[in-house]
């Protein structure tokens, strides 16, 4: 008995031992918020996230590996309310950085129907199959005959894509909060554009209305919306401005847009459009997405290297289409003039494609291959006006180092893009990137296009391409599904610091309205 003893003594103290164990690991676990300050920050618990049906479907990839719950939720950080506050002054690093983002009800949520074996994705216009992949969709080869065919990170992304790969870049944001009442800004995650294309053009006013007129109602009679009249709240609609401000009566069976930004309601949104009004700014207009979604800082620099040293045999480029009874003349002295361009030559005029051709041209000017292939293989790539003032193709000319050539100031990057155009690093500086030309002075014959062109020197031209290249970090949108390797402030970070100082200044108490040169007037709190 007595030589058992110390075994007996042994037992005892794992058991003793084991206990204290697990209480110690229990008091971590659920006692944090007691220490906030004491523990590394992943060790932190948050409150789970609902996401919307749409972002959870399993065509898209799970979260990478940095943090973020495996089950395609969010590790968001609590905000300064959610903790205990210590004593002594502690740096936050997001404060006046904190999102709220609202939870969407089922009704409001577009794309719930893409799941996995859904018969949507056999139709490849189906918005399932174009949102895939976090929005970037499908991967999209480029070949080529120039240095592009082994870049990486290209994808036959849609134009109106920018709502989901926004909604995916914010739901890996650091600075999420779930509590409202301490966040700087609200983001609203509901897909303007989507729900339009719902309803096809002419269709009534009623049917392209309604939804989002029951999706505004909601929204305002929200807690959130309250303390400042909806004025911190913002969001993307991808889409140009003139979509969503449409003021139809009901049953007219003419229009393809509808009202959903030109009601009080909306009135203090701020929405993130691809064409803003230059004459009465009432938002704020962001790139399109383009084809290129690097995932490193080093793929963007390899792009930027392809784009500068490709060969460029035109003088200058287009891809579009001709408009019903001529309705834009412009378009049309621009096909004619590449139409009579001469045989191939050292430096031929003119590359083209041709959209004009029904179903087949609509399909040839979607082909990011032949897209990119033909922008890239000229000096100059014309961008007049389309169905609004600002084309997706302005950016494709930006991605492929092509000088733009716009026809009306609404259409260029200085009205336009005014937080992506210039670098914060500029100084002022601004070197010329673009041409301007009359339309008139083209339609009336007093100009050609080529004559133009010509007029600028070797020299000139490059120093215009390389301003061009320079833009390109600040125009491409990241892969959303990865962490990104290196550092780079691409388009959506633009944007959303350029949004979040703007929400800082109304919840500091400025009342922000617009002059007719796009720039914020500050109107005294009292005034």
């Amino acid at each position: 008995m007595e030589a058992n003893y110390p075994k007996y003594v042994l037992y005892g103290l794992l058991i003793v031992g084991s206990w204290l164990l697990s209480c110690v690991l229990h008091f971590q676990v659920f006692h944090l918020s007691l220490f906030p300050y004491v523990y590394p920050s992943y060790l932190l618990l948050s409150h789970r996230v609902v996401l919307p049906t749409a972002l959870d479907a399993s065509f898209l990839p799970p979260p990478p590996e940095d943090g973020r719950r495996e089950d395609g939720g969010i590790k968001r950080r609590r905000s300064s309310s959610m903790l205990a506050k210590p004593k002594a002054k502690t740096e936050d690093s997001c404060e006046g950085r904190y999102v709220y983002m609202l939870e969407i009800p089922r009704k409001f949520q577009m794309l719930t129907e893409c799941v996995e074996g859904s018969p949507a994705f056999e139709d490849p216009y189906n918005p399932c199959v174009v949102m895939s992949n976090s929005g970037l969709a499908r991967d999209e080869l480029i070949a080529t005959s120039n240095p592009w065919h082994w870049l990486k990170c290209r994808y036959n992304t849609d134009q109106y894509a920018l709502e989901v790969i926004f909604h995916n870049r914010m739901r890996h944001y650091d600075c999420l909060t779930t509590d409202a009442a301490t966040a700087t800004a609200i983001y609203v995650p509901f897909y303007p554009a989507i729900e339009l294309n719902r309803h096809k053009c002419g269709s009534s006013a009623t049917e392209r209305n309604n939804p989002s007129k029951q999706f505004l109602r909601w929204l305002t009679s929200q807690p959130t919306w309250q303390p400042h009249g909806g004025r911190d709240h913002f969001m993307v609609a991808a889409r140009t401005t003139w979509m969503f401000r449409r003021d139809e009566a009901g049953g007219d069976a003419l229009g393809c847009g509808n009202a959903f930004l030109s009601g009080a309601d909306a009135a203090n949104l701020t929405a993130l459009v691809y064409e803003s009004n230059i004459w009465s700014r009432r938002d704020f207009a962001v790139p399109y997405p383009s084809y290129f979604h690097p995932s490193s800082s080093s793929s963007v620099s390899d792009w930027q290297s392809a784009a500068r040293s490709s060969p460029r045999p035109f003088l200058f480029a287009f891809a579009g289409a001709r408009r019903a009874n001529g309705t834009l003349a412009i378009r049309d002295h621009i096909i004619d003039e590449c139409a009579t361009s001469p045989p191939p030559t050292a430096r031929r005029k003119c590359g083209m494609l041709d959209c004009s051709h029904g179903l087949e041209g609509s399909i040839t000017c979607r082909s990011p291959r032949r897209l990119m292939a033909l922008f890239a293989s000229a000096r100059f790539c014309l961008q007049p006006p389309g169905d609004s003032f600002m084309r997706r193709s302005s950016i494709d000319t930006v991605l492929a180092g092509c000088i733009p050539v716009f026809f009306h100031e609404a259409s260029t990057f200085e009205k336009q893009y005014r937080w992506h155009e210039r670098d914060n690093g500029d100084n002022g500086d601004r070197r010329r990137y673009s041409v301007v030309i009359d339309p008139d002075d083209v339609v009336e014959g007093r100009v050609r296009i080529e004559e133009v062109l010509r007029r600028f020197s070797d020299e000139e031209v490059i120093a215009m391409r390389e301003e061009v290249i320079r833009m390109i970090p600040r125009f491409v949108y990241k892969d959303p599904r990865v962490r990104f390797d290196g550092e780079m402030r691409d388009a959506f970070d633009i944007t959303f610091d350029e949004v979040m100082a703007r929400m800082r200044r109304i919840k500091n108490g400025e009342i922000l309205g617009w002059k007719l040169d796009g720039d914020d007037d500050v109107v005294a709190k009292d005034s």
